[in-house]
Order: structure tokens, then C-alpha cells, then sequence
């Protein structure tokens, strides 16, 4: 079975419509999930605990697809200015 590896992290973004942190070395790590549900269960705890906070954002990151180099990434998943 093929391991399928997440990363959930967040902070405090520059600006809530933006993905830019404002201090990147007080991101808050959450965890490395094996499997998307136990990533999203952990995102939603963390995002819940910073719902009054506009500025506190966390995300899911899909580690899986950062070591398969044969798959192309969506557009979504891209980094770009």
C-alpha cells in the first residue's frame, strides 16, 4: 500500500487574504499525518482553536505528492508570484 504522507502547520499570515506567514519561524507545526482523515481531524482541532483570529491560518500540506516527481501538480498546488 502506498504511503501517503500530510503535514498540517499554520500561523499568523501577513495579511488573512494573502498565504504569506508573518513570522516563519513561529510556525506552529502541527504533526505528519499517514492518511488525509487524520490530517484533516488535526487541521480542523488546530483551525477551531484560532477561529477568532482572521490572521491564524493552517493548511494541509500533501507530502506524498512532494516525492513522486513523475506526477505533475495541479495548478492550485503550485507556487508562483
Amino acid at each position: 500500500m502506498t504511503q501517503r504522507l500530510h503535514l498540517v502547520f499554520g500561523g499568523e499570515l501577513t495579511d488573512p487574504s494573502k498565504n504569506q506567514f508573518k513570522d516563519v519561524d513561529g510556525i506552529d507545526i502541527v504533526g505528519m499525518y499517514p492518511d488525509y482523515a487524520s490530517a484533516y481531524n488535526a487541521w480542523k482541532s488546530a483551525a477551531q482553536r484560532t477561529v477568532d483570529d482572521a490572521h491564524m491560518r493552517y493548511f494541509i500540506a500533501h507530502i506524498h505528492r512532494l516525492r513522486d516527481e513523475e506526477t505533475e501538480a495541479s495548478p492550485t498546488e503550485e507556487l508562483g508570484g
